[in-house]
């Protein structure tokens, strides 16, 4: 009996120095990474083939969450602002063994939080716990001897054969192999599906036409300049959301006046974008839209505010043009790229930056939140992070300003030539 004691408290006392451990050492970047695997199975974009709008959520998600877990890792990094993710989470059900096989019938489920912690473990597990995922996993990751590996968060990862039988998760090497063995022809696959493709062309010409009158009844009613959309919505989605347009305006034209010359564009939120469109979230009902509407004078001002500081911005780093590329990068609300410029422009200020007020007109540059290191873009602009460290983007700008000159160049004979591919 004594004996049974004396390995019950042996074993309660490992699990209370196992979680002081865990407490006492942070996780390295190895380790983070090892913790959050099932998370990564749980949203990888390529589980979403069949669900464009859910896959495209979850990259642009995946990215910002690469930075802010990046940051972390920055020695002296401090400057920490919470962080809102959306993710679409795939669903499984329990059968009757106990082991997680299939999907649900939804597939996967939305989830949103947000992050403020400042250390890799609290991060690793709030993302955990906001998935309902496991955690317990994290203790025996954390327990590993330290091993820091430096690189980026999302890549391929290749698990023992036991993990896909234990969690229930399908193996990738093996639903790849038994892809090739059914494997057909591209020849073959259109010639089988022609009459179905057919078909179904034929049965959406009346909703695409409906959509094509809709647009251009509402373009020319509301005095717009084009009518967007951010994701590959459905034809019959797009559809819906141009009659919840229409009806609003047919009860409160007063309101629209103010959108007159815009561009609206249907997004995921409401606002105005950092190009200056009409952002009209599909989520959102009309007394959200509205607001947005009445507000659209503030966010002129917003706009003239954004200008002067883009032009300060420019004259700091020898004249070069700061340009937002809405083909290229996130769409961003006025307030978002507002922030980025302004937060960009205060760690000038400080700086001892020594460039000759118009050494670099003529070229571009765009600000982005999600990189760490400044590049040059083929298309002959700079991608720079806002938070990079200003004496190598500075020495980085000038070594790269001649080439960034030719690929200018290139780009506008192209265009003038009318043709579009870019070959260096």
């Amino acid at each position: 009996m004594f004996c049974h004691l004396g390995a019950v408290r042996r074993l309660c006392l490992e699990k209370i120095l196992l979680q002081w451990v865990l407490q006492a050492r942070p996780l390295s970047g190895a380790e983070a990474v090892n913790a959050l695997r099932p998370f990564y199975f749980a949203v990888h974009p390529d589980f979403f083939g069949q669900h464009p709008r859910e896959r495209e959520i979850n990259e642009n998600s995946l990215k910002r969450l690469n930075g802010y877990l990046e940051n972390l890792q920055k020695p002296g990094f401090k400057s920490f602002k919470p962080t809102q993710l959306t993710f679409y989470v795939r669903e499984r059900e329990q059968n009757s063994s106990g082991v997680q096989e299939s999907f649900s019938a939804a597939g996967f489920r939305a989830v949103s939080f947000t992050l403020h912690t400042r250390d890799l473990l609290s991060t690793v597990l709030d993302i955990l716990n906001s998935c309902s995922l496991s955690t317990e996993h994290v203790q025996s990751v954390n327990s590993q001897p330290h091993k820091e590996v430096k690189g980026t968060f999302y890549r391929p990862i290749k698990w023992d054969k036991t993990y896909y039988s234990f969690t229930g998760f399908k193996d990738p090497e093996e639903e790849l192999k038994q892809a090739q063995r059914m494997e057909i022809t591209l020849i073959s696959w259109l010639d089988s599906s022609e009459k179905s493709a057919i078909k179904k062309l034929r049965k959406s010409l009346p909703l695409r036409e409906e959509l094509n009158r809709l647009k251009d009844e509402l373009t020319h009613q509301l005095q717009l300049s084009d009518i967007r959309w951010q994701r590959s919505w459905g034809i019959a989605h797009r559809c819906s959301q141009l009659h919840s347009l229409g009806r609003l305006a047919q009860r409160s034209p007063e309101v629209l006046r103010n959108i007159k010359g815009h561009t609206v564009v249907f997004s995921d939120c409401s606002g105005m974008s950092a190009t200056g469109h009409v952002m009209l979230g599909t989520m959102d009902v009309h007394h959200h839209w509205i607001k947005i509407f009445e507000r659209l004078p503030s966010y002129y001002k917003l706009q003239k505010k954004m200008l002067l500081l883009e032009g300060r911005i420019s004259h700091l780093l020898g004249g070069i043009q700061i340009t937002y590329i809405e083909e290229l990068q996130p769409l961003l609300t006025l307030e978002e790229y507002y922030a980025t410029l302004d937060a960009f422009y205060n760690r000038l200020l400080n700086s001892k930056l020594s460039l000759h007020p118009r050494s670099l007109r003529g070229l571009q540059m765009i600000l982005e939140s999600d990189r760490y290191a400044p590049n040059l873009h083929e298309l002959g602009h700079f991608n720079i992070p806002t938070t990079c460290d200003l004496a190598t983007l500075q020495w980085f700008i000038i070594s790269k300003a001649q080439q960034a000159r030719e690929n200018l160049k290139r780009k506008e004979d192209c265009i003038r030539n009318q043709v579009f591919p870019m070959h260096r």
